[in-house]
């Protein structure tokens, strides 16, 4: 009994046990950070040199926690990559995309939030706005990682940089115009993902889930369907992960991109006239076709967000070592020295593999059901909406186009089985109750018909027959209950309303903290 308990015992803390692995392996990652700094400041910079690399590093292992999520979610969801595999995956080309096309300078105040002006009179005072900032944006995504809710980083940091400004120097530094553009994108972020996901699972199920032949219809589309990917994906890369060092206009990005999907088109085309008459024709067996350019899709999506979202971790901690090493000037922009990128690329790597798997679970597989059709409709959504709303000049948050789009194939699905259901409705009700045998099988060529058949099929039932009667004696409301009960586990109502509830309050939340960190900050160096 006693080795019975000391076995339960055991198999209690082990979860714990895991828990402070990852925390230890972070606090000493932090460690690193702060003897680092340490030889690099001299005098009275060196301290707070060392608290906002500390930050920084801190702010940069939760970016990695819960912003790369979106990237992998989906297809580590579709089993399309193993958990590990995307963590390796992610990590080395977050890594990648923020020491490669990271940039070498970034906005000191990112967005126009606040107005820099009444900042540039007092050093002191723009150095605790940003230690705050960047403190309270991290402490934000930490909070949001814990519940396992997929956040917008850039969210966190502005409303951060908001709440610090307005307890320096009160709510005159506010850009307003600004703040609403950044509201708007909580509406218009994730319904554009979710319409533009929608659109593709609709294609692709128009053209090869419901046609007769499954693997004939997947021969025909799913090169374009893949090519169409390389096009967004590489001008998404080149407009994107590598304008900091390659600089292309938009016409120039199509134009490259459309050359290479060229290439990729055929390419597809003459490998599946090879292997396509093996596959099954089953939607698991056109679902294999999409594994390979998923993988793809994560890697570049995760060195596009490393190139782009670095800043956030970094940003302000370059605005920091910027004015601690000019001797108190305010620049509009910082260099970002290369030790700097480097604590927030490492930083983000390390964050994705010690803490990321809970947000990828809640992304991949926590929302809806994922298949690799699906994760590439998202993984379309997340490129073509930040690439029309970039050019219309529309604030969109990445996080919030990728969750969009889980939630936007999620309801598709539901419409479609609902009105599937009420087809199946009509055709029972147009059968006397004895005729089993004729239901049976007119169902099962109903399900094997293409979309356009059905429609016939359907039409023909209706002119031959207005009298009906359900077979099974359903009632109307016991067969509303039977749709709502499928619809709840399509699309999980709780997490809808807890994502939507954390993006509500991300800015307010991280704005509220910064400025109470502020107040302490500045009480403690005052006394």
């Amino acid at each position: 009994m006693e080795l019975q308990h000391i076995s339960e015992i055991e198999r209690a803390t082990k979860g714990g046990r895991v828990e402070l692995f990852r925390f230890g392996i972070g606090l000493i990652f932090i460690v690193g950070v702060m003897l680092y700094a340490l030889s690099r400041g001299q005098g009275e910079s060196s301290l707070i040199l060392v608290i906002a690399a500390m930050i920084g590093g801190y702010m940069a292992i939760n970016i990695g926690a819960n912003d790369v999520a979106n990237n992998v979610g989906p297809a580590v969801g579709s089993r399309a990559l193993t958990l590990g595999g995307a963590l390796v995956i992610a990590a080395i080309f977050e890594a990648a995309g923020a020491l490669i096309a990271g940039g070498e300078v970034v906005s000191t105040i990112r967005s126009g939030i606040i107005d820099p002006d009444q900042l540039r009179d007092s050093a002191e005072t723009f150095v605790w706005v940003m230690l705050s900032a960047l403190l309270a944006g991290a402490l934000w995504l930490n909070i949001a990682t814990a519940v396992g809710a997929p956040v917008s980083t850039t969210h966190s940091i502005v409303g951060a940089v908001l709440g610090a400004g307005v307890a320096a120097k009160g709510f005159g530094i506010v850009n307003w115009s600004s703040m609403s553009a950044i509201a708007s994108s909580w509406v218009i972020s994730p319904v554009m993902g979710g319409l533009v996901a929608a659109g593709f699972l609709y294609l692709i199920k128009r053209s090869i889930t419901y046609q007769a032949d499954m693997a004939q219809a997947a021969r025909k589309m799913v090169p374009a369907l893949v090519a169409l990917m390389a096009w967004t994906f590489s001008t998404y890369l080149m407009l994107k992960g590598l304008s900091k060092i390659w600089k292309v206009d938009f016409l120039e990005a199509v134009l490259y991109g459309l050359a290479f999907s060229v290439l990729v088109f055929f390419l597809v085309k003459r490998y599946l006239g090879r292997t396509t008459s093996v596959i099954a024709n089953t939607k698991s067996g056109v679902n294999k076709l999409f594994t390979m350019p998923l993988i793809f899709a994560a890697a570049l999506l995760s060195f596009a967000h490393g190139s782009n979202d670095v800043a956030n971790a970094v940003g302000p901690l370059a605005a920091i070592v910027d004015v601690v090493t000019s001797g108190g000037t305010i620049n509009d922009k910082a260099t970002i020295p290369v030790w700097v990128m480097m604590i927030g690329a490492l930083g983000i790597a390390l964050g994705l593999a010690l803490f990321g798997p809970k947000v990828i679970r809640t992304v991949g597989s926590e929302i809806t059901e994922l298949d690799q059709m699906r994760a590439y409709c998202i993984a379309m959504a997340a490129t073509i909406t930040v690439i029309i709303a970039s050019q219309l000049g529309l604030p969109v948050s990445s996080t919030h186009i990728a969750v969009g789009g889980v939630f936007g194939v999620g309801f598709l699905r539901e419409y479609l089985k609902s009105n599937y259901d009420r087809m199946v409705a009509e055709i029972m009700a147009h059968h006397p109750e004895g005729d089993q045998a004729a239901i049976q099988a007119f169902m099962v060529s109903f399900d094997k018909a293409s979309i356009e058949v059905k429609g016939e099929m359907l039409a023909d039932l209706k002119q031959r027959s207005k009298k009906s009667e359900d077979p099974a004696h359903f009632s109307k409301v016991e067969r509303k209950g039977l749709r709502k009960v499928y619809k709840r586990e399509l699309v999980k109502r709780s997490q809808l309303l807890r994502i939507a509830a954390a993006w509500i309050i991300t800015v307010p939340a991280s704005a509220l903290m910064a400025a109470l960190l502020f107040y302490m900050m500045r009480g403690m160096m005052i006394s």
